[in-house]
C-alpha cells in the first residue's frame, strides 16, 4: 500500500508542480517581454510623472497599456500586486516532489551501484548538498563580479563552468535519470532564491523608502533585474532537465554529462534569442538569429550523436539464438510464456513480485504480466528504463526476449 499512496502524492504534487511552474515561467517571461518592448513615453504627462518606458498592447478583446517608471512611481497605489507565490510554490512543490520521488526511495531512483555504493543517507546528503552549494557558489560569483565593468559576460562564463561542473559530477555520481533531474533543481532552487533573497528583498526596501519619504536608491531595480534575468536563461536549460527523465536515451548514453551540458546550452542560447528579438525589431539590438541557430545546430548534432547504431547482422543473428534457447528447448520462434517468466524472476520479481508492487504493478502471474505487457515491453525494451538503474543486472539477450515475447503475441498460455 505505501507505494499506492506514493503514487497519489507524486500524481498530485506534479501536477500542482505543472500549474505553478507555468504561471511563474509564465509571468518571467512575460516581464520579459515588456521589459524589452517598451518604448519612450510620448505623452508629456507620463514623462513628468517619470515614466521611462510604455507598451501599447491588445489582448483577449481589450487593449493595455503597461508602464514602467524607472526608480519609483509619484506615489504608491493602494493596492500592489507582488509576484512571488508562483517561485515559492513552484519550488516548494518540486522539492516536495523530488523527496517522494527520488530522496524516499534513494536505493531504487537516486543510487546507481555501478558509479557510487551510497548508502542512502550518505546520497540524499550528497544531492541536498548540490542544492545549496551551487546557489552559495553561484550567488558569490554575482556579488563580486555583478557589478564590474562587463561584469555580466564573466558572471555568464564563470556560472556555465560551474554548471558544467556541476553536471558532471551528478552523473559521475548518482543514477542518470536522478543526475539530470538533480542539476535540474539545482538550478530551479537558486531560481527561486534570487526571488526570496535578491529580487522582493530589494522591491521592499524600495516601497519602504518611497512610504518613508526617503530617496530610493536604485541598486535594488539593477540587482533585481540582473537576477530575474539569470532566471530567464535558466529556465529552458532547467526545462529540459526536468522532462529528459522520460527518454532514456539522453540520460543513459556513457557520456550523459556531455549530452545534459549540450542540451542546457542550446537551452539557453535558444533563450537569448528570444529575449533579444524584441529589443532588435525597436532597432535596439543586433540580430538574435544567431543565437537561434546555433542552438539548433547543438539539437542536430546531438540528435545525430545520440542516434542508436545499428546492430551487425551477425550480432542480431546470435542474439536471436540465445534468446530462443533460453528454455533449453532448442527452439526456435516463438518465446513461451515459460521462457519469459524466468526473465521476469530473475530481473523483475524483486520490485513487481508478491512482496513489492512498485507503481502499483505485480508481475508474478500470468494474469498480471498479459495486462502490464505494454508496459513491459516499453519500460524494458523500447525506453530501457526498467529495471531502474539496471540494478537486477538485466542482459540485452534477456531484453531480447522480452521483446521477442510481446511482438509474437504476448501469449501467456
Amino acid at each position: 500500500m505505501e507505494s499506492y499512496y506514493l503514487d497519489w502524492a507524486n500524481l498530485l504534487l506534479r501536477w500542482v508542480h505543472v500549474i505553478t511552474a507555468i504561471a511563474w515561467i509564465g509571468s518571467s517571461f512575460y516581464f520579459v517581454f515588456l521589459d524589452s518592448s517598451l518604448t519612450p513615453p510620448v505623452d508629456e504627462d507620463l514623462k513628468k510623472q517619470g515614466v521611462s518606458g510604455e507598451l501599447w498592447a491588445v489582448h483577449g478583446g481589450g487593449f493595455y497599456h503597461p508602464v514602467k517608471f524607472a526608480v519609483k512611481p509619484p506615489q504608491l497605489p493602494a493596492h500592489l500586486h507582488w509576484f512571488y507565490w508562483e517561485s515559492y510554490s513552484t519550488w516548494l512543490t518540486g522539492f516536495s516532489l523530488f523527496t517522494v520521488s527520488y530522496l524516499w526511495s534513494a536505493t531504487t531512483y537516486l543510487i546507481d551501484k555501478s558509479k557510487m555504493d551510497w548508502l542512502p543517507w550518505q546520497a540524499i546528503t550528497a544531492a541536498l548538498l548540490f542544492l545549496v552549494v551551487f546557489w552559495v557558489l553561484y550567488d558569490l560569483i554575482c556579488r563580486v563580479f555583478g557589478q564590474r565593468k562587463n561584469g555580466d559576460a564573466m558572471v555568464g562564463v564563470l556560472v556555465f563552468v560551474l554548471v558544467c561542473v556541476a553536471s558532471w559530477l551528478a552523473c559521475h555520481w548518482f543514477a542518470g535519470r536522478a543526475a539530470f533531474l538533480l542539476v535540474g533543481a539545482m538550478m530551479a532552487t537558486s531560481m527561486s532564491a534570487n526571488v526570496a533573497h535578491w529580487i522582493i528583498p530589494g522591491q521592499r526596501k524600495v516601497v519602504a523608502s518611497i512610504k518613508a519619504g526617503e530617496p530610493v536608491d536604485p541598486i535594488h531595480g539593477i540587482r533585481g533585474k540582473q537576477r530575474s534575468v539569470h532566471n530567464t536563461y535558466f529556465t529552458l536549460p532547467v526545462l529540459f532537465a526536468m522532462l529528459s527523465g522520460h527518454y532514456s536515451f539522453t540520460y543513459t548514453h556513457p557520456q550523459n554529462w556531455l549530452v545534459l551540458i549540450a542540451m542546457m546550452f542550446a537551452g539557453a542560447a535558444i533563450r537569448q534569442f528570444f529575449v533579444m528579438r524584441h529589443g532588435f525589431k525597436l532597432g535596439r539590438n543586433p540580430n538574435p538569429l544567431p543565437y537561434a541557430l546555433v542552438g539548433v545546430a547543438v539539437i542536430a548534432m546531438m540528435v545525430v550523436w545520440l542516434a542508436p547504431k545499428p546492430e551487425p547482422a551477425q550480432a542480431q543473428n546470435a542474439s536471436f539464438s540465445v534468446a530462443t534457447s533460453a528454455d533449453g528447448t532448442g527452439a526456435t520462434g516463438q518465446i513461451t510464456y515459460k521462457t519469459l517468466q524466468t526473465v521476469l524472476e530473475q530481473r523483475c520479481y524483486l520490485c513487481h513480485g508478491a512482496q513489492v508492487q512498485m507503481k502499483n504493478v505485480r508481475l508474478d502471474s500470468a494474469p498480471n504480466v498479459k495486462l502490464h505487457a505494454q508496459g513491459v515491453y516499453q519500460q524494458a525494451v523500447v525506453s530501457k528504463i526498467m529495471p531502474m538503474t539496471n540494478a537486477t543486472g538485466i542482459s540485452e539477450a534477456e531484453r531480447l526476449i522480452i521483446k521477442q515475447w510481446f511482438e509474437s503475441g504476448a501469449h501467456v498460455d
